[in-house]
């Protein structure tokens, strides 16, 4: 009688005479495992499905021992989008291998457990949650299938719910083994106050980190294929043209940096486009980045007007 998978029977002639001892006297896994289950009091073993062949051998060694066997559950095995069985090109790594990969540990075991166990509707089921509901009853007995697209999506929400002051602490060695050096007081505070702009943007820390590299990369910044077409001639004379206007704000924060730029536009006649996109070329060194004028209030004025100045000098 298994938990999971119900009452199933096997015929004896299906099963082996199988090697208790080897030449040497020593035990074999399938003794071994017998007798230590039984000294540990172990009640229950959950295993997964591929072993219930060895499930039934065992509990005739229980049985001629004259032991009473434990409750055994044989859980579905996980096979990859496909439906074969899951392999290491389907994902099938060690933890650590995840860890790199930038996946949070609450959204792996938030993930792990839907694949073969359900709580009515719930997808987002929180750790303290797993142990106050979980129960083998809910243990479904089909194969799951491992997807990637879901524990990106999975692990983006555990992102945008994190503490900014962790997840800016998890990025920093990410950012400093991309840069090649160790980052500043001074930047590590930029990845803090950015991270609120900068984690609904990225599904994993591996993508987290990479887009907030350009807050704490030193002078000049590289530039993207995309932000180089920005800043053509033309942008570059009207980022130095703009820059004696930023440097006179007495504000600088973002709704304020803002205003003076669609005054600025309005007044010299140009599209706010035609000023906001090589602005955050220039600043960012791409052409994709959070809300410019968040990104210059992250930045502060002497690193944003000096980003400014490395462009238009170009």
């Amino acid at each position: 009688k298994d938990l999971v998978q119900g009452e199933i029977k096997v015929a004896n002639e299906q099963l082996d005479d199988m090697v208790l001892l080897r030449s040497d006297g020593t035990p074999t896994y399938m003794l071994s495992v017998v007798v230590d289950d039984h000294d540990m009091g172990i009640t229950h073993v959950v295993r997964g499905q591929d072993h219930m062949t060895n499930t039934f051998r065992q509990r005739q060694l229980y049985e001629a021992c004259g032991w009473t066997p434990p409750e055994f559950a044989h859980i579905p095995l996980i096979h990859g989008p496909d439906g074969a069985k899951l392999s290491k090109r389907h994902g099938a790594l060690g933890v650590d291998a995840y860890r790199d990969m930038g996946y949070l540990p609450a959204a792996m075991r938030n993930y792990l457990l839907r694949l073969g166990w359900a709580h009515g509707d719930d997808e987002i089921i929180s750790t303290e949650q797993a142990i106050a509901w979980f129960d083998l009853d809910a243990i479904g007995r089909s194969p799951s299938r491992f997807d990637f697209a879901k524990l990106g999506n999975l692990n983006g929400h555990y992102l945008r719910q994190a503490e900014d002051a962790a997840l800016a602490r998890e990025i920093l060695p990410r950012v400093e083994n991309q840069l090649g050096a160790a980052v500043s007081a001074t930047g590590a505070d930029r990845l803090l106050r950015a991270m609120p702009g900068l984690k609904p943007r990225a599904k994993t820390l591996v993508e987290l980190a990479e887009i907030a590299l350009f807050y704490v990369r030193p002078r000049p910044l590289p530039l993207s294929a995309d932000a180089a077409k920005l800043l053509d001639q033309p942008a570059r004379e009207r980022l130095a043209a703009m820059a004696p206007v930023l440097a006179a704000m007495a504000d600088w924060q973002g709704s304020a940096l803002e205003g003076a730029l669609r005054d600025y536009a309005a007044s010299t006649g140009a599209k706010l486009g035609q000023l906001a996109q090589p602005l955050r070329a220039a600043l960012t060194g791409s052409a994709n980045s959070p809300p410019i004028f968040e990104v210059m209030a992250v930045l502060g004025r002497d690193e944003a007007l000096g980003r400014i100045s490395d462009v238009a000098a170009r």
